[in-house]
């Protein structure tokens, strides 16, 4: 975990950008995703993603949002923000498809930073979210919002 004190949700602004690390898709990846949870077959078989609008075996877009999540998460854990949870995600789009070898990053950028509701410990923060290939093509876009803890839960525990 990152140095410093734990950030609550009235510690981020809007306009707050956080770049993450990337990850690297293979095609091993890819297919184990797909086999398990995406069994279509531009997922699973060479032969049947060439003849595909694809044009070539190609991730799963549950796969590239699970990759995102993992992503998101990583990051802001090592910033130290108070990530509890989202309440769900909206304006997903699948951009461009995902081919083993693609090293996938994201771009969150808050849009907004909403105060607790109905006594809550937590605030919500909008963010939207970018994720780009090596190329720097968007791959998927959405929405999301988190709750993020407004610290009273860890009283005096911050250090």
């Amino acid at each position: 975990m990152g140095q410093g004190k734990t950030r609550y949700w009235r510690d981020i602004r809007p306009g707050e950008t956080f770049e993450t690390a990337a990850i690297t898709l293979s095609t091993e990846d890819i297919l184990e995703f797909a086999a398990d949870f995406d069994p279509q077959p531009y997922h699973l078989d060479n032969g049947a993603a060439a003849a595909s609008i694809f044009g070539g075996l190609c991730a799963s877009g549950w796969h590239v949002c699970a990759v995102m999540m993992r992503l998101l998460t990583d990051t802001f854990v090592a910033a130290r923000i108070d990530l509890l949870g989202s309440s769900g995600v909206g304006a997903l789009r699948w951009r461009k498809p995902v081919f083993a070898g693609d090293a996938l990053s994201s771009t969150i950028t808050v849009s907004e930073c909403l105060a607790p509701v109905d006594k809550s410990e937590f605030g919500r923060i909008v963010c939207a979210v970018d994720v780009s290939n090596q190329q720097g093509d968007s791959v998927i876009t959405l929405t999301t919002t988190l709750l993020i803890g407004g610290g009273s839960r860890e009283a005096g525990s911050d250090g």
